[in-house]
């Protein structure tokens, strides 16, 4: 199931970006590399392309963050008005990117605390 929800993550998230596109160039690379990793996630669970899903679904988030919140100095100095469309999106790739970690197994510490253990008595 955590890997459909990465395929659909990155699936939806290329489209917002592409159909962005035009107002936002950089926002080319993005789409192209969400779809490729959308393709190849849904023909074969490769380790690679969980790894690139965890970068490229990071990457935007933490881009998104800055540009919204002090702009990106040089790429978009501006800051980003804050739409629903964006935070749709992004919600949607926290889905993805905490998806993407659990099929690497990078959340069993959410589950190995002792507060964890404890509230699942």
């Amino acid at each position: 199931m955590s890997r459909d929800i990465v395929i659909l993550a990155c699936a939806v998230s290329a489209g917002v970006h592409a159909a962005l596109a035009p107002e936002h160039a950089l926002f080319v690379p993005a789409a192209l590399a969400l779809a490729v990793i959308a393709v190849g996630l849904a023909r074969s669970p490769a380790p690679l392309l969980v790894d690139g899903a965890i970068v490229v679904l990071g990457g935007l988030i933490a881009a998104y963050v800055l540009a919204a919140t002090t702009g990106i100095p040089l790429i978009h100095p501006d800051r980003e008005p804050v739409t629903g469309l964006a935070l749709a999106t992004k919600a949607i790739e926290v889905l993805g990117l905490l998806a993407a970690l659990e099929l690497k197994g990078a959340t069993r510490w959410l589950t190995s605390t002792p507060t964890a253990r404890y509230l699942s008595r």
